[in-house]
């Protein structure tokens, strides 16, 4: 885990190696949250936009099963990739739902979502007495997805274009963390004389 001080606030920002993130995202109690950390976690969805996530903004396309997210920051459209097993999880879920189509699968306020991640990061802070996670919010979870999608070779410019982020000093600073020490060490075997 990754902290640096906010620039405003009191609090950090907070990002999750791989692995503190799959365990975060086994912390869930129930489909809708399973639904909404994941939308975080590995769509790079913000908490707004995760409420508003419906089934049919699930789809299909040669590139692969993406979300549409219509209404972004700025009222910005993008399409993000989502993995299978999340789009089979909604696809499942959706099918039980006695709902209609366009209600939110995550149908709850943002604040109740973000009490979600809360209440998870408390659960790992108490099992792994570390500090770090009470930090933790729902917005950590989309820095989170661009830096690890940075470290798994993603070109940053397709990191951008998946995020809605525009340029790259706001990525960079704002999203971006410091690499972690396996990246590092992976950079500088390419280089013949480090």
């Amino acid at each position: 885990m990754q902290l640096k001080n906010h620039a405003v606030d009191q609090g950090k920002k907070v990002w999750l190696t791989s692995d503190e993130l799959t365990r975060f995202l086994a912390t869930a109690d129930t489909t809708p949250q399973k639904i909404a950390f994941g939308l975080g976690g590995r769509c790079g969805l913000r908490a707004a936009e995760i409420v508003a996530v419906t089934p049919p903004d699930i789809v299909e396309s040669q590139a692969g099963t993406f979300v549409r997210v219509w209404d972004g920051k700025g009222s910005k459209y993008r399409e993000t990739p989502i993995p299978l097993g999340l789009a089979a999880t909604i696809d499942a879920y959706a099918d039980t739902r006695q709902e209609d189509a366009d209600i939110p699968l995550v149908d709850r306020s943002t604040r109740t979502m973000q009490r979600w991640v809360e209440t998870a990061a408390n659960t790992l802070r108490a099992t792994d007495n570390d500090e770090g996670w009470k930090y933790l919010t729902s917005h950590d979870l989309r820095r989170t997805w661009g830096t690890l999608l940075v470290e798994d070779d993603v070109e940053p410019g397709m990191v951008m274009e998946w995020g809605g982020w525009e340029d790259w000093k706001t990525f960079r600073e704002h999203y971006l963390g410091a690499y972690s020490m396996t990246k590092q060490q992976e950079e500088r075997a390419k280089v013949s004389w480090l």
